[in-house]
């Protein structure tokens, strides 16, 4: 068993094939197999997904032809509409978790401070992006890197874009990536799109073009270390991290899309709502014209006419009379509103999220039918930060690296609690009457993290401290005061 993709490679590379492989190649096969995986399409599909790309939008009308084959008609409504719930679900489950900046608690200021600074609110944003990423591909992708400006910066990369190597079966430490990406270039005056490839390994990054599957040196963008120093002659030194520089952030332990979960039923809903509109359109298709003793059709053009033009064509028995007679069709709205509702409540269900209109809400719900209502999203938010918890500690890593780098501290070893702010909603008079009654129970600091008026703690408590200083001041000046007037008042006497 191979400890690493690279040891994998040179395996295969000393094998005792006639020909041989090179990591190149090794390369290519790989990426022209993971192009075409069910794994990727599933990441492009959710993407596609979130932006309103449906295959509704690619239906077309069909009727049984001749030969009971199905031939597309042009002349009936087709309506492609989207209904997109699985927009709303990633939106709802995103901001649910990563709508509120996370709090850092430590217990070094000075940690905290440099931290402050570096997960600002660009970087609070980003962040939030990516849990769509993580939805919508079941894997996030963060990639941190110094700029050619020497700023520290972090970038998403999206998930259909990444090959990850593992050096471990349980997926959790990195040992190359993979990424391929397109970019539009000039060749004279035509537009053409270009297949840009970067392998980055623990020793650096290797950059290539990738023409009909086979990878060529990156003429524009040479391969380079991470960093790039200069020493005290001037000489610019190459360095990198001992790590690869990419970080995962997964949705679930497997891997696996929000759409997979619900894609069919959000084409159902898209197809039921589609339907309704055509049979509501479909003037002519209300009532269905009878002709009585004109020739028929075969069975083929029989029923491609029925659904084009709406006419039947019927000999009597005496095979006299002859007319027009119609057929009336009412279509059943309560039928598509009720299955419309299944399918919206199955998505909803299925993709563990939680309905706005609920009928827990009516009225004034107390904090338990809120929960209530929150409860499969609060799971499901359980395990997604879990798994974000895990991959923060290894954004730390190079936090921490890139702070002693530059002599602000060595922060390694210091304890540090990242905190998820739940957008949830609440009822705030029971909250704030259960930290009432907690009062003596538990800190101070705890209760105000339980507020729902503070979103910082420390500011907060800083505020109270000073009101107390006050109070403390203004309380001892009419101490004095009062012991001076006794004074004043024994002496008289």
């Amino acid at each position: 068993m191979f400890e690493s993709t690279m040891e994998k490679i040179n395996a295969i590379i000393r094998s005792g094939s006639t020909s041989g492989m090179s990591e190149r190649e090794f390369f290519q096969l790989e990426i022209e197999r993971w192009k075409n995986s069910e794994e990727r399409q599933n990441q492009i599909i959710g993407e596609k997904y979130y932006r309103g790309k449906h295959d509704i939008l690619d239906r077309v009308r069909t009727v049984i032809g001749e030969g009971g084959n199905l031939q597309e008609v042009r002349n009936l409504p087709n309506n492609l509409i989207v209904d997109n719930q699985y927009a709303k679900t990633v939106d709802q489950k995103t901001n649910y978790l990563l709508g509120k900046p996370f709090t850092l608690q430590a217990e070094n200021k000075q940690y905290k401070m440099a931290l402050s600074n570096i997960f600002n609110m660009r970087f609070f944003l980003m962040f939030q992006n990516l849990g769509e990423d993580s939805l919508n591909g079941g894997i996030g992708w963060i990639h941190v890197f110094y700029d050619n400006d020497g700023a520290f910066r972090f970038k998403r990369f999206a998930p259909y874009e990444i090959l990850p190597f593992w050096k471990d079966s349980e997926h959790t430490i990195l040992d190359c990536v993979v990424r391929v990406y397109e970019v539009e270039a000039y060749e004279g005056k035509e537009l053409k799109i270009i297949e840009k490839v970067e392998i980055y390994k623990v020793t650096g990054v290797e950059r290539y073009v990738l023409v009909e599957g086979n990878l060529l040196d990156d003429t524009e963008t040479l391969s380079s270390d991470y960093m790039v120093l200069k020493n005290a002659d001037g000489a610019a030194i190459g360095y990198n991290w001992g790590r690869v520089p990419i970080i995962a952030f997964k949705y679930n332990d497997e891997e696996v899309p929000l759409i997979s979960k619900v894609k069919s039923l959000q084409d159902a809903i898209n197809m039921t709502l589609s339907d309704f509109q055509n049979n509501m359109q479909e003037d002519s298709r209300s009532s269905i014209i009878i002709l009585k003793n004109h020739d028929g059709t075969d069975l083929g053009e029989f029923r491609r006419n029925l659904a084009a033009y709406g006419v039947i064509k019927v000999r009597t028995t005496e095979g006299i009379d002859g007319g027009v007679d119609s057929l009336q069709i009412t279509v059943n709205s309560e039928n598509y509103r009720v299955l419309l509702e299944l399918l919206k409540k199955a998505l909803i269900e299925n993709a563990m999220g939680y309905d706005a209109k609920d009928d827990r809400l009516s009225g004034s719900p107390n904090q338990m039918n809120i929960q209530s209502m929150y409860n499969d999203i609060e799971l499901d938010a359980n395990g997604m930060e879990a798994e974000y918890q895990a991959s923060f500690e290894d954004l730390l890593w190079f936090v921490n690296k890139h702070l002693a780098n530059n002599k602000m501290g060595n922060f390694e070893g210091e304890e540090l609690t990242v905190i998820f702010n739940r957008d949830m909603l609440m009822n705030e008079v029971d909250i704030i009457n259960n930290i009432k009654n907690s009062v003596g129970i538990l800190s101070k600091e705890t209760l105000i993290a339980q507020h729902p008026w503070v979103n910082d703690v420390v500011a907060e408590l800083k505020r109270l401290e000073k009101e107390q200083q006050q109070s403390d001041i203004y309380a001892g000046t009419f101490q004095e005061l009062k012991e001076g007037e006794t004074d004043d008042d024994t002496q008289e006497s």
